[in-house]
Parts: structure tokens; sequence; C-alpha cells
């Protein structure tokens, strides 16, 4: 996993240095300490799905690029294999596998997240990202925390949300939750 933080985080430093947009710049769009940035943008620590999405946006080119060092060509439709998608751990409870890398000019970013079962971190994990998101509940049980309300969604629930406000999940239970996440 460490070799893939760092070539996402190698792409990112030169996309960035070819705009002409400072580690400083970079971090003040995202709304993050600069520090924090530096260990991003050098592979030292691995970046959150919403932030590599956020950076994407900035930089104007698809998440696909970060993730994979390829730019999207399909523009009619494109098909994901099962377990084929560019997959980005965000933490150790989560893994996230993109489900529609291929597609030029996306609107949506779609991803099929699992968030191991007893992980513990989302009290002190909240993220937040433009934008609004979808989740739907694959498997297992998932408590969402966001602005200050936890929700529990079982298999076949989802909820829809303004992503901007400080959000968290958690498998509840001795299995992992999966569910489909669309961030909009």
């Amino acid at each position: 996993m460490q070799e893939k933080i760092k070539e996402i985080s190698s792409r990112i430093h030169e996309l960035r240095e070819l705009s002409e947009i400072s580690v400083e710049e970079m971090a003040k769009y995202l709304n993050i300490p600069v520090e924090t940035y530096q260990q991003y943008d050098t592979g030292e620590t691995d970046i959150p799905a919403s932030i590599l999405f956020e950076i994407a946006q900035f930089l104007k080119v698809d998440m696909t690029l970060l993730l994979t060092g390829e730019e999207p060509r399909m523009h009619i439709f494109t098909v994901t294999r099962k377990d084929k998608g560019p997959t980005v751990e965000r933490r150790e409870a989560y893994q996230y596998q993109n489900l529609g890398p291929n597609f030029i000019h996306k609107k949506a970013e779609t991803f099929l997240v699992e968030v191991e079962a007893g992980s513990t971190d989302a009290e002190n994990s909240m993220n937040s990202h433009p934008g609004q998101e979808f989740d739907f509940v694959l498997e297992g049980t998932l408590k969402v925390r966001i602005h200050d309300n936890e929700i529990i969604l079982e298999e076949g629930d989802s909820i829809y949300f303004d992503s901007s406000y400080g959000h968290a999940m958690e498998a509840l239970g001795d299995k992992p939750a999966k569910f489909l996440a669309m961030i909009i």
C-alpha cells in the first residue's frame, strides 16, 4: 500500500507544480494545515478519498488520473468488473474502490466502500468535502455521524446529505459494513 500512496502523491505533486500552485495555496483550498498537506504531497501519509476528490477538482483533472496515472477515455459508457476498480485505502478501517474510473467528464464519483468491523475511529475522524453525498448500505450495519447526529443504517437503507458538514462512518456489529458511496 505504501508504494501506491507514493505514486498518487507523486502525481499530485507533479500536477500541482505544473499548475504553479504552491503547497500553501493547496492547503488553504483544502482547509487543512500546511504541514498536513505537505505529508500528503510527499507520500508520508495516505490521502483520504474526500481530499483526493477535492484535489482533483482544484487541479481540474479526473480523480482517476490521480489514482492510476491514466486519463479516462470513455464517453458513452464504461464497465468496471467486480473487484477491478482502482482502490484507495483511506485509513486502516476503510477501503474504497472507484466504480467508474474510465468515464470522462463525470459529474459524480462512485465508490464501493468497506468499513471494517470494530472500527472505532469514527469519533475522531470526521471529514467534509464540497458537494453532496449519497450512501446506500449493501451489507452490514453502518453508523453515520453527521453534524451532531447519529443515524443507524441497515442493509438496504440510504442517506443523502450535504457533505460540507463533518461526517464519519463506523461499522457496527461483528462484520464489516459495505456501502455504495456517490460524491456529487
